[in-house]
């Protein structure tokens, strides 16, 4: 397999912790952002939306985070990335939609450059712009995490999920434009918990052979 991504992309590193979690190897390739490699001619042919993650498998490329999360799931159903029972993958589901449908879209950094260069929001707007979804996203996560979280180690139950991918990616944007983490207690201890973890320490941005791009 071969994963297409970039370094600070929140969608890559959730599929880097799944691909880790499941003992998977892919290739990396890697794609800039702020230099638009993912817009190149090359890309589009493989991805024509032109953003990542793709990933390149037996079975054709795959784009969209959770839907190839869900693949991988599906293909090496262990460990298992969603729970047992109907309601409670529906729960987790509704989780990881939170942050992968409402929150990280429209904070994506083609979003950002469009707000800036539509309509004049300089790098404090912006910030405001970013803190404000992610508040509100996590407000909602918060209450949900606590009621269905066992032991605050995980966002469900005690075992990772696939909302657990989605949610430290989303700490590490939350703490890179500066949001106020104070309020969510129960995110905060499962983020620290989950980056305690080989498979996720292993996808950290910062442990990308791009990360300097």
């Amino acid at each position: 397999m071969k994963l297409h991504g970039y370094w600070r992309s929140s969608a890559a590193y959730r599929v880097r912790i799944a691909l880790n979690l499941k003992g998977l190897q892919a290739e990396s390739a890697t794609h800039a952002l702020p230099r638009a490699e993912h817009r190149s001619e090359a890309y589009l042919a493989l991805n024509p939306q032109g953003l990542v993650p793709a990933l390149e498998t037996e079975d054709g490329v795959l784009i969209q985070s959770t839907a190839i999360i869900e693949y991988l799931d599906e293909r090496w159903p262990q460990p298992s990335l969603l729970p047992s029972s109907s309601a409670a993958r529906a729960i987790v589901r509704g989780m990881a939609g939170i942050i992968s449908a409402d929150i990280h879209p429209i904070n994506n950094l083609r979003i950002l450059n469009r707000l800036r260069s539509e309509h004049g929001a300089d790098d404090a707007a912006v910030a405001r712009w970013v803190n404000h979804w992610i508040r509100e996203g996590f407000l909602a996560l918060e209450a949900l995490v606590a009621r269905h979280s066992t032991a605050g180690r995980f966002c469900h139950g005690d075992s990772v999920t696939v909302a657990d991918l989605c949610l430290v990616p989303q700490m590490y944007n939350a703490r890179r434009f500066g949001c106020a983490l104070a309020g969510f207690p129960t995110l905060v201890a499962i983020d620290a918990h989950c980056r305690g973890l080989e498979a996720f320490r292993r996808a950290e941005p910062e442990s990308q052979p791009d990360a300097t791009q």
